[in-house]
């Protein structure tokens, strides 16, 4: 069986973003560089092109939530900003090796992951902003560049990880271009603000050009609403859109306003870390526990630090256990789910 291969014929520098220029060739690929591939772990990608909509924030509390929850996980930051990486408490200049080495020099994954500080939660860090914008500058001369990670990740052994989540740079460019080639899905972490909702159709769009020529199965396995204010209309308007364009797809978990969840990272924590009572905290496990079934995954092997309820305005809480999330869901992610489904 044949895919086509969608080539990244040219790039151009635009400020702080990169603009692609793509064209499609017809050049037969085998299908089995998608679906052979050897699946260390379930692989999602954390994507928005737009940057401010809590993609970093989702992406660490979610994998701590995960890790919490018994997962081996393992967090990719390939943003060249790096908040992934200094959101964990991590130190750049002491990481000997980053996302880039592997990209680039095909330095082992292994030698690139380090400790996050947390049991069961790792990290493959981004050091340096120069340096990844370097990086996918040089990528663009590389063979087979949209394949760079899906090859890294086959230098993992083969049971070291129960999932994968990768934190994309806030644009479309070959890092995010890599991601969702890797990746089995994708959750789109969406700002409960209108300007927020035009570069989602852009980047569903993009979404399934990718589906459609690199990566069959690679779909969205949801939206999450994030910077949620109960309290305001506009956010209960921006999610009755998000659920008209993508029913089935909208989490039921939805991510608060709160200053907790953004005083966590210069603590170099987690929101689990810093304060799991918070509400911040609530919401995030709720969305952990709908990954688990909307993955189709166990049940989680390890309880999760359980808060006491909060009665707080603007979080929603309801079906955040595993079982209650079921309930709500239509069926488990398996790929190959439309857009409009």
């Amino acid at each position: 069986m044949w895919v086509y291969i969608c080539r990244v014929a040219r790039m151009e520098a635009t400020g702080d973003n990169v603009a692609l220029s793509v064209y499609v060739q017809y050049n037969r690929y085998e299908h089995s560089r998608v679906e052979g591939q050897v699946r260390v772990a379930r692989i999602l990608a954390l994507a928005n092109q737009k940057g401010g909509v809590g993609k970093t924030t989702s992406t660490v509390n979610l994998s701590a939530y995960l890790a919490a929850r018994g997962f081996r996980t393992l967090l990719i930051d390939i943003d060249p900003q790096g908040n992934a990486t200094s959101s964990l408490g991590v130190d750049k200049a002491a990481c000997s090796y980053a996302i880039y080495d592997a990209l680039l020099d095909g330095t082992p994954l292994p030698e690139v992951i380090v400790p996050s500080g947390q049991e069961r939660l790792a990290l493959v860090p981004s050091t340096s902003v120069l340096l990844g914008s370097e990086t996918e500058a040089a990528l663009t001369s590389v063979d087979q560049r949209e394949h760079r990670l899906v090859d890294a990740l086959r230098s993992l052994p083969d049971d070291a990880y129960d999932l994968v989540l990768i934190d994309c740079p806030p644009s479309l460019g070959l890092l995010t271009l890599n991601a969702l080639v890797a990746a089995e899905g994708v959750i789109i972490p969406i700002q409960c603000e209108f300007l927020a909702l035009e570069g989602l159709v852009q980047l569903s769009n993009n979404i399934q050009l990718v589906k459609r020529t690199f990566n069959a199965q690679l779909d969205i396995l949801g939206v999450l609403l994030t910077m949620y204010d109960a309290r305001t209309r506009l956010s209960a308007q921006v999610a009755e859109e998000v659920r008209r364009f993508f029913p089935n797809r909208l989490f039921a978990s939805t991510i608060p306003r709160g200053i907790h969840l953004a005083e966590a990272p210069s603590y170099g924590q987690s929101i689990l870390a810093y304060d799991p009572a918070s509400r911040g905290a609530l919401a995030y496990a709720a969305a952990a526990d709908e990954t688990i079934v909307r993955l189709g995954l166990a049940a989680p092997l390890l309880p999760a630090p359980v808060a006491a309820p909060s009665s707080e305005a603007g979080v929603t809480t309801e079906g955040g256990l595993v079982s209650r999330v079921a309930s709500r869901l239509a069926r488990p992610f398996r790929g190959g789910i439309s857009v409009a489904d």
